[in-house]
């Protein structure tokens, strides 16, 4: 493995975290349930999805086909981050991980995302620079291998902390 790689995929998926952590911090239930707006999410709706999508990730880095040679792309990891993360293109997600409702309390989507990102954390701390080695298919953004599937991840509990920001400003809170 790669001295570098594992330390900075860690980091990137815990300063993930706590970006999503800052975003949340102060909301009660009832504020987190609010929708800014016909047709957009609640916080819980978004901590639900990002629960359900790293998950997800993970299944595909578990369920990955095996590359016969590793696939490092540092450009496409910084590419995923930045597009994933620019709010101005706005994406409908797939059916698959639209929020239903599971999640109804803050503390249930903490512990939730808090077990998912451990999970992550775990693979980029166990299988390292293997990870290149696992190809999976994104409908948007093409071949990957795991470690730009747990960059995608990072960014995209990035991308959602945005929208739960632009949500207080919407509701006031």
């Amino acid at each position: 493995m790669s001295p570098k790689i594992e330390p900075d995929l860690i980091a990137v998926l815990e300063a993930s975290r706590q970006d999503f952590f800052a975003a949340i911090d102060g909301l009660d239930d009832t504020q987190a349930a609010m929708r800014p707006a016909e047709g957009r999410w609640s916080t819980l709706e978004c901590v639900e999805h990002i629960v359900t999508v790293e998950g997800r990730f993970q299944s595909w880095i578990h369920a990955g086909k095996k590359l016969e040679t590793a696939q490092p792309n540092p450009e496409n990891e910084a590419s995923l981050t930045a597009r994933v993360t620019d709010r101005t293109t706005k994406a409908e997600a797939p059916e698959a991980v639209r929020p239903t409702g599971r999640i109804t309390t803050l503390a249930a989507g903490l512990l939730a995302f808090n077990a998912a990102r451990d999970e992550s954390v775990r693979m980029a701390r166990e299988r390292g620079s293997e990870l290149y080695t696992v190809g999976a298919e994104h409908a948007r953004f093409g071949p990957l291998n795991g470690i730009e599937v747990l960059y995608l991840a990072a960014a995209h509990a990035r991308r959602h902390a945005a929208q739960i920001r632009e949500n207080r400003v919407t509701l006031g809170h």
